[in-house]
């Protein structure tokens, strides 16, 4: 079986659905620490007529100290949700795929949660069902694991047989890949070229939200993804 990880990040960029599309099975990383500087797991960029069009999801954070992923809790005391939603319905409204897929967006949005890994839960299974992605979908939570780092991960591969872990190059910069490999687990890099794709606003803007690809090319995001995305052998 061939396994990727990931953080469960915010509107995840196509990237994320690149790694799910090339295995059988990803396992959502929510037990591991929430990061303290920026990052993308409560926050990521769309496009505006004058650019970026970053959406944040406020989290508490002063007095939490260390918290885990599924421990965040967000911070419902302002009209996050309407600025979200305004800023997409501006900004695309006149995308080809926006009445299609809006309505499901909205209703996303206008749920109740408490944690921040519902709601982006909820978007990666909004997103798995639109770009038809079939393999399994699992959290660490679900998985009786432990372990830091590279550890986990081997863990992880254990839990499903010595599965082959598939990963972007850049992991050798956070993980002894080669411990892995004396650890009996195959490990396979994804290459993977960032697409381009029709896109508003003027200049193409590479690796925003997989939401501004769906809401300009529809159906086609599944195929442009894959097109993108290939594997490579990772020679001891």
């Amino acid at each position: 079986m061939r396994i990727v990880t990931h953080q469960p990040i915010f509107l995840p960029w196509p990237g994320f659905f690149a790694k799910a599309l090339v295995a059988d099975c990803i396992v959502l990383l929510d037990e591991v620490q929430f990061p303290r500087g920026r990052g993308w797991m409560n926050r990521n960029r769309l496009k505006s007529d004058s650019g970026e069009l970053w959406l944040t999801v406020p989290v508490f954070k002063k007095g939490r100290g260390l918290q885990k992923i599924a421990d965040v809790e967000i911070l419902n005391e302002n009209r996050w949700q309407k600025k979200h939603l305004k800023g997409i319905k501006q900004n695309y409204v006149h995308s080809t795929y926006f009445e299609k897929y809006y309505p499901k967006v909205e209703q996303i949005y206008q749920k109740s949660y408490k944690k921040l890994v519902e709601l982006n839960f909820e978007f990666i299974k909004f997103f798995w069902d639109v770009l038809s992605i079939k393999i399994k979908l699992v959290l660490q939570s679900e998985l009786d694991l432990s372990g830091k780092g590279t550890e986990l991960l081997i863990n992880i591969c254990r839990q499903f047989d010595n599965a082959i872990y598939l990963a972007f190059p850049a992991i050798k910069n956070h993980v002894d890949v080669y411990m892995m490999i004396k650890s009996g687990i195959q490990v396979n890099f994804i290459h993977y070229v960032p697409p381009v794709y029709p896109q508003l606003w003027g200049d193409f803007i590479h690796n925003l939200s997989t939401l501004d690809m769906l809401l300009n090319c529809g159906e086609e995001c599944t195929k442009i993804i894959t097109k993108s995305t290939g594997l490579m052998d990772v020679s001891p």
